[in-house]
This record gives C-alpha cells, sequence and structure tokens, in this order.
C-alpha cells in the first residue's frame, strides 16, 4: 500500500528486525513438535522475517513510499511418502496449531509419491562460514527521499533531450529466515538487498524513447553513486532516440551484459531437475555432452561472500558447495533438489529453490574489443516477450539496439526479432567478455555469438 510520509510513524526503525534469531528458532522447533505429535513421521518448517522501505519520486515529488514488515511460517508434513504442506503469517500459537493441523490432514488424504521424503541426512549442513550477507542500511524515508530525487536530477541535467521521468527509487530490505526439520537440522541467517534505479524517457524530431539504469547490492556502500545512476539512464535514453528497422538478414550478434544472462537463464531452467524428469527440456539427458564451445567454463558459487544468490544451504537445508556446471564446454551436472534427485536416480545438488551464481568464465577482451572482433553486426540491448521453447530449445524474441560497422556503433535499432535455435546458438558462442555484470544471480559478460537471424522488414 501507498503512504505518504505524513501517515507513517516518524520514529519507526526500518531496519530493525521484530523477532529475534531465537524467537524464530523456537518458533520453527515449536512447529516440529506439534507436528510429530500430530503423527507426521517427517516434518520440515521455515520461519521468515523482513522489514524494509521502498520510496519513488517522480519529478521531484514523491510517488510511493511503502513500508514492509512481513513475516510467515510455513511447514510440510509427510506421513510415510504422503505429503502435505500449509502456511500462515500469523505467529500466534492457535495459527501455529491450526497450520500443522492442516498439513498432517492435507497428508493423510493425498496419495502416496515414491519420491517424496527428505533429503539424505549424510547431504545436509553442519557448519558454515559467514557469507556477509547482512549489512543493513539506515536509510530512512528522508535520506531515500534525497538520494532518489540527486538521482533524478542527475538524469535531467546529463541532457536537454531528457523531457520527462519514469521516477527514481529507493529500496531497502532486511530478511531473516530459519529452517528445521525433524531430521535434527536447524540453520537460519540474515540477509539484506539495497536497490536504486531510475527510468527516463527523452524526445527528438523522430519521437521519444525510454531506457533506465539501476543498482542493487547485498551492502549500500557497495552501489553506485547516485550521479553515476541517473547519467547512466539518461545516456542509455538518448542514445536509443532515432531507431531504425532492419531488413532480414543473418549477422553475427552480442548480447551485452544483461541481455546475455538470458541465455544463461535458458541454460539453467534446462538443466534444473524437474525440467529432466518431466522431459521438458531441449538439453534433456545432456550430462557428458558437449553443450557449448570447448574453451567455456560456466560455475555455481553460491559460498561468494557478499552476493546476491549466495547461500549456505537450500531449501531443504543440504549443503550448497561451490562446482562447476560446464567444464570445457561439456555439461557436468544437473540442478537437482532431493525429489529431482530420486526421480532421476541420482543425488540431491543442494539446488532446493534453484541455482546460485551462475558464474560465466569471461575471456580476455573488453566491451570495446569485442565490438572490434563482430566487426559488422548487431548488438542486442533490449530484449521483448519470451519466445523462447523450453523443449526445443527453439528462440525468437523481439529486440531492440544498435547497428554495428567496422567495431563501431552507427545507430540505434528497434523493432526486429532474432531467430535461432538454443542448442545452436550456444555452439557458435565465439567469446565472452570482462564486462561482467554481477547485479543478479547470474554472472556473465557480454556474449558474441557468431550467426542469428535478424528479421527486420
Amino acid at each position: 500500500m501507498s503512504t505518504s510520509p505524513e501517515r507513517m510513524a516518524p520514529d519507526l526503525e526500518i531496519q530493525a528486525l521484530s523477532h529475534s534469531a531465537d524467537s524464530l528458532q523456537d518458533r520453527v522447533q515449536r512447529t516440529l513438535d506439534v507436528a510429530r505429535a500430530q503423527g507426521a513421521s517427517d516434518v520440515q518448517a521455515v520461519v521468515s522475517h523482513s522489514v524494509g522501505l521502498e520510496l519513488s519520486v517522480r519529478k521531484g515529488e514523491i510517488e510511493t513510499l511503502e513500508y514492509e514488515r512481513d513475516q510467515s511460517l510455513s511447514l510440510i508434513a509427510y506421513f510415510g511418502q504422503s505429503k502435505g504442506a500449509a502456511s500462515t503469517t500469523d505467529f500466534g500459537e492457535q495459527a501455529l496449531l491450526d497450520t500443522v493441523e492442516a498439513a498432517c490432514r492435507i497428508a493423510r488424504y493425498t496419495e502416496p509419491d515414491p519420491y517424496a521424503g527428505m533429503p539424505d541426512p549424510a547431504l545436509k549442513a553442519g557448519e558454515w562460514d559467514d557469507l556477509d550477507l547482512d549489512h543493513p542500511w539506515d536509510c530512512d524515508a528522508e535520506q531515500a527521499t534525497e538520494l532518489a530525487r540527486a538521482i533524478e536530477a542527475a538524469g535531467f541535467a546529463a541532457d536537454s533531450r531528457i523531457e520527462n521521468s519514469e521516477g527514481a527509487s529507493v529500496s531497502t530490505r532486511r530478511a531473516i529466515a530459519f529452517l528445521g526439520d525433524s531430521q535434527g537440522f536447524m540453520g537460519g541467517y540474515r540477509s539484506t538487498r539495497h536497490s536504486m534505479s531510475c527510468a527516463l524517457v527523452a524526445r527528438d524530431d523522430a519521437g521519444m524513447q525510454r531506457d533506465y539504469a539501476y543498482t542493487v547490492a547485498r551492502h549500500a556502500a557497495d552501489l553506485d553513486a547516485c550521479e553515476a545512476i541517473g547519467r547512466q539512464a539518461a545516456e542509455r535514453t538518448v542514445r536509443r532516440l532515432g531507431g531504425r528497422k532492419l531488413s532480414t538478414r543473418s549477422c553475427p550478434v552480442l548480447f551485452a551484459p544483461e541481455m546475455a544472462r538470458t541465455l544463461i537463464g535458458s541454460f539453467t531452467r534446462a538443466i534444473s531437475g524437474p525440467a529432466q524428469y518431466r522431459h521438458s527440456s531441449f538439453l534433456l539427458n545432456a550430462v557428458g555432452e558437449s553443450v557449448f564451445p570447448d574453451w567455456m567454463q560456466i560455475e555455481e558459487r553460491p559460498l561468494t561472500p557478499r552476493a546476491l544468490g549466495s547461500a549456505p544451504f537450500d531449501g531443504e537445508g543440504v549443503r550448497t558447495r561451490n562446482r562447476p556446471l560446464v567444464a570445457d564446454g561439456v555439461l557436468q551436472s544437473y540442478t537437482l533438489d532431493s525429489y529431482a534427485a530420486r526421480r532421476l536416480g541420482l543425488e540431491s545438488t543442494g539446488n532446493a529453490g534453484g541455482a546460485r551464481n551462475v558464474t560465466v568464465k569471461p575471456g580476455e577482451r573488453d566491451f570495446a574489443a569485442l565490438l572490434a572482433e563482430m566487426g559488422t553486426g548487431f548488438l542486442v540491448t533490449e530484449l521483448i516477450g519470451q519466445g523462447v521453447n523450453a523443449v526445443t530449445g527453439d528462440y525468437s524474441r523481439g529486440a531492440a539496439g544498435f547497428w554495428v560497422e567496422n567495431g563501431e556503433i552507427q545507430y540505434p535499432v528497434e523493432e526486429i526479432t532474432i531467430a535461432g535455435n538454443l542448442k545452436d546458438i550456444y555452439q557458435r558462442i565465439v567469446a565472452v567478455g570482462t564486462d561482467v555484470d554481477r547485479r543478479g544471480n547470474i554472472h556473465t559478460g557480454s556474449i558474441l555469438v557468431e550467426s542469428m537471424t535478424v528479421a527486420g522488414d
């Protein structure tokens, strides 16, 4: 709910958690005890709590101000291999009892699933290192307003063609969660996530364009400066003015880091456990196969300090570990939780909740060098729509970006489609740049593909 500053309590401590680690841990243990008393053979419970602030400014005026203070309790109860789940946001004793009873009732009336059950206890996390994930930011509404205004003002000052703003925003969030189960696992940790962003509109004789810039980090000190965000948003917006269409052709395509991330995202979804056991992957049964060029390396690095995707254990308490996903172009492993692992006759890889910090090893060339290597081709800076067939790998997405000749950007391009098949696209990757974007769960530099179909007029 959006609220004006005047209606909010002025002394609200944005990053002060209402529940201590001990109280959350006690609530998890209480949930486990009640479920076992109701006959559950195994139980897993998660209790979480988060606080935060999100504020946006448009043309210097506060547009939205939202305070977050959320909490939840969820559990999975097993009666043999029958499973029931329930959750609540009420931390009262009666709500806990009702939620446990609901999960147990569901389990009693659910058909047994031969693959359901708890993870192998031997795979559970024991002790783990501090991953440096908790960095509260003392940023109240007044400070957030000043920061957002500074971002937007820098954008307007950067270029006279910036005529409007879709807003600048500042967000800060702190969370704590505990996971426990009837196998004796109990673990939890605090984490923070802070961000700032800006979206601007520019106009010239040919029309209007919009673009944006953002920064996100665990620690506020790692965020880009307000002036840099506003300036980048303006530069990205202005350079799109005068966009043209292209005739249909085949040519090299260079994906800027933000767009290259989507190529790798399709890969991680294709090697996930559910995609494999449902036979809904274009990389079905591909472990041991050459999926990428033989120089390419992709790792999962969930234990990277301060990274946005880091976690010492997965959603089932299984320990996470840094490991190769692709070595010398060859797929090494799927990403599995315990259920998918049993379906496939394999072992959990600690990926309940997905892959974490998927990292493509960069090459030795920066962005300018990749442009030079491409020579003539299309630079992708925006992708529109979905357009990926997860089963066949067929790829067709709306795109915008820039036409490049002799290694130099010539003019902006819009309203085109780039197409191919992901299995072929992956094999045609020529280089990965050093301009690695770490503002998410996939870390990669620009990716140059030897040739794709660019469909236009």
